[in-house]
């Protein structure tokens, strides 16, 4: 009986593993499904959240899949469970190293579908860049939720962020890094309801999830969040978009995202040959727990195009389903 439960136990919170990144520094992740899985799907979370962040998706995916389909999840450098480092390599290219370091431990073969959410979805850009041999060969599909490929600055929230105010707010932590905390909370509180109108969209949202999204943000420290913003500025991976080539694209977000808008979704999908562009009506940026049975709906589509794939290639993928 107690093998049982303990078996159990492990399926309802995942195997945990911790991999070494390429610098030392330990990425917790959690695996569901079975190991020699014909297909694997990694799911790479946004700043300032954690693995936690795919929870309701994670759940009505394993309901339609089953251990059929293995999931991967893992928390940043700086988030979580994975362990803090250096500011300095609070940065979207180090993710997308740190996503390869995954990848050859927990994934060493076999075919791999990269999901990632907002942050996220910018580390699979970048990954697609530094490590394009992968792409088509290895990396058969990506989900880009609620992502965009630059010009975070230009519309939505992100307007609010420039250089000077972004390197303020780091001298300020590394300074006087208990004052700031003790003022983060003080301002999560007075600026709950503005977060939660930032967060989710236009629709009434179960508390369990205002909840979620709160506490992970919370627990994020400010020196983790206020590194990687300088990265975030910056980021612009356009001319990365044609090494995806025709490989099956979800471009996924929600109308009333006021974080990183709708727009940059269009412009995403307008330049991914093999893209499906989804738009969710009255969903925010925290659409992965809004919604997370409709994102799971097209994540299932994304994965069954790349099944569909490689039954083509020859009778060894034609059990595949």
């Amino acid at each position: 009986m107690s093998t049982i439960i303990a078996r159990f136990a492990a399926d309802h919170d995942g195997h945990r593993i911790t991999v070494s990144a390429d610098d030392g520094v330990p990425i917790a992740v959690r695996t569901f499904g079975a190991d020699d899985a014909p297909l694997s799907v990694v799911f790479v979370h946004g700043h300032c959240l954690r693995t936690e962040s795919w929870s309701f998706l994670r759940d009505q995916l394993s309901r339609q899949w089953g251990p059929g389909t293995r999931m991967v999840f893992y928390d940043h450098r700086g988030h979580g469970e994975s362990g803090v480092a250096d500011p300095s390599s609070y940065t979207i290219d180090q993710l997308a190293h740190d996503l390869d370091a995954v990848l050859r431990a927990v994934v060493p073969t076999g075919p791999v579908i990269l999901v990632g959410h907002s942050m996220g979805a910018m580390v699979t850009l970048a990954y697609s860049r530094l490590f394009p041999a992968a792409i088509g060969t290895r990396v058969l599909g990506v989900g880009l939720i609620a992502g965009a490929a630059n010009g975070l600055t230009e519309v939505g929230l992100g307007r609010f962020l420039h250089r000077r105010a972004v390197s303020s707010l780091q001298v300020a932590v590394l300074r006087a890094p208990r004052a700031m905390q003790a003022s983060k909370r003080l301002t999560r509180l007075i600026f709950e309801p503005i977060l939660r109108e930032a967060t989710f969209g236009t629709r009434k949202v179960n508390p369990r999830m205002v909840a979620v999204a709160t506490a992970m943000l919370n627990e994020t420290p400010l020196l983790t969040m206020s590194s990687f913003l300088a990265s975030l500025i910056t980021f612009d991976e356009t001319a990365t978009l044609h090494r995806l080539g025709t490989i099956p694209a979800l471009v996924l977000a929600g109308s009333a995202d006021i974080v990183v808008p709708f727009a940059h979704s269009v412009v995403l999908a307008s330049q991914l040959a093999g893209s499906e562009l989804v738009r969710l009506e009255g969903a925010g940026h925290s659409v992965i727990l809004e919604r997370a049975e409709e994102v799971a709906l097209s994540i299932a589509g994304l994965v069954d195009r790349v099944f569909a794939d490689l039954r083509g290639q020859g009778p060894e993928y034609a059990a595949v389903s």
